[in-house]
């Protein structure tokens, strides 16, 4: 009983984890953009045009979206995954607006 208990712990906090992360990327808190930071420290370039251009972090948080909706939808019944899947699906739609208001 217990493994099942940690199991849907898992990958409801999985789903969330990842929701986070993407968040990480997608928005600049204050002055800080910590997708950036993090793209620099791994040796990716977050804008194709040195500080302009095409800001590439809005396209690595879908990396993590995307899973967060994918077992958020396979594990819905486990702790976090539906509020993860949830955050997840409204912000690839704000993405995709984005996209196609903003003529990318």
């Amino acid at each position: 009983m217990e493994k099942e208990t940690n199991k849907k712990l898992a990958f409801g906090f999985v789903t969330l984890l990842l929701a986070g992360i993407g968040i990480l990327f997608a928005f600049t808190f204050g002055d800080i953009n910590y997708g950036d930071i993090i793209l620099n420290n791994i040796g990716l370039r977050p804008w194709s045009k040195g500080n302009s251009g095409t800001h590439y972090t809005i396209y690595y948080s879908l990396i993590f979206f995307i899973p967060s909706v994918i077992l958020g939808y396979k594990y819905k019944d486990n702790f976090g995954a539906k509020i993860g899947m949830g955050i997840s699906i409204v912000m690839i739609v704000l993405i995709a607006f984005g996209f196609i208001f903003a003529g990318y």
